[in-house]
């Protein structure tokens, strides 16, 4: 009597006969021969089926030396998809723990190579040279490694606390560095604002100076031309006189002196 397996998606079937590789099956149905009657021999179909789906291997608290000599522990998320079934089960006993152990190694090799200084400011690199390192490898035994990302790095304690106080140091230095540019820059704007204001201060006083001095200069020239006018025409002072008198005479309190000492002499005559 015959009996169906069914593969399911994300999923491949490797079909043995007898104990060797037939074939890959895709996702469907599949009807598997009946066994044997009266001691006839049906051969022996087995169907193995295989997760194609991209998945994650998570490598928690390997701890490796830089080349600084500082023990660092780091965990590592490994995504992974089997790409060949038939390799994946047959070229290595266990995909899963061969790929466990090459990200481990490739790690141990790459960390190797840098110091901690290295690892704490380029943590991309050192994911970037894991999966270089790793990906031919997996490859051989049918599973390509997407991504294997360095999730945490763990020091030790003094260590830890160490770079603790050199962030913090660090930290309060960038603050007064900004302070003191925040300041040298106010102060600068400060000194530009009472610059200008001198400025404009003094450009103001040179143009009041200069009016006066015009003004100075206009009214002798206007004393200048009257002078000459006078000297011309004496009549005029004359009159100019006898305007100045007559408006002295109509102020109550004005008081008027006439000399009459230079006709003394004509009148004693």
């Amino acid at each position: 009597m015959s009996h169906e397996v069914t593969v399911h998606s994300g999923f491949r079937g490797l079909r043995y006969v007898d104990g060797r590789f037939d074939q890959v099956l895709e996702p469907g149905r599949y009807e598997l021969p009946a066994r044997g009657r009266f001691h006839r021999r049906a051969p022996q179909v087995e169907i193995v089926p295989i997760d194609v789906r991209e998945r994650e291997l998570n490598i928690k608290g390997q701890e490796i030396l830089t080349a600084d000599k500082v023990a660092v522990r780091v965990n590592i998320i490994t995504q992974f998809r089997v790409v060949d079934p038939k390799a994946a089960v047959e070229q290595v006993a266990a995909y899963n723990d061969r790929i466990y152990s090459d990200v481990q190694l490739a790690a141990r090799r790459s960390l190797a190579t840098m110091t901690l200084e290295a690892i704490l400011t380029n943590r991309n690199q050192l994911s970037e040279d894991i999966l270089r390192d790793v990906e031919g490898i997996s490859a051989g035994y049918g599973v390509q490694i997407i991504r294997a990302d360095v999730k945490d790095l763990v020091f030790p304690g003094n260590l830890q606390e160490i770079m603790n106080r050199v962030l913090t140091a660090q930290r309060m230095a960038e603050a007064q560095m900004v302070e003191a540019r925040t300041k040298a820059e106010r102060e600068a704007l400060e000194a530009s604002s009472r610059a200008d204001a001198k400025r404009v201060a003094a450009e103001a006083d040179a143009e009041a100076k200069r009016i006066r001095a015009d003004a100075e200069v206009d009214a002798l020239r206007r004393l200048a031309a009257a002078a000459e006018a006078y000297a011309q025409h004496p009549a005029l002072l004359r009159l100019r006189e006898l305007e100045t008198m007559g408006a002295l005479g109509a102020n109550a309190s004005a008081r008027l002196y006439i000399g009459f000492d230079k006709h003394r002499d004509s009148i004693d005559e």
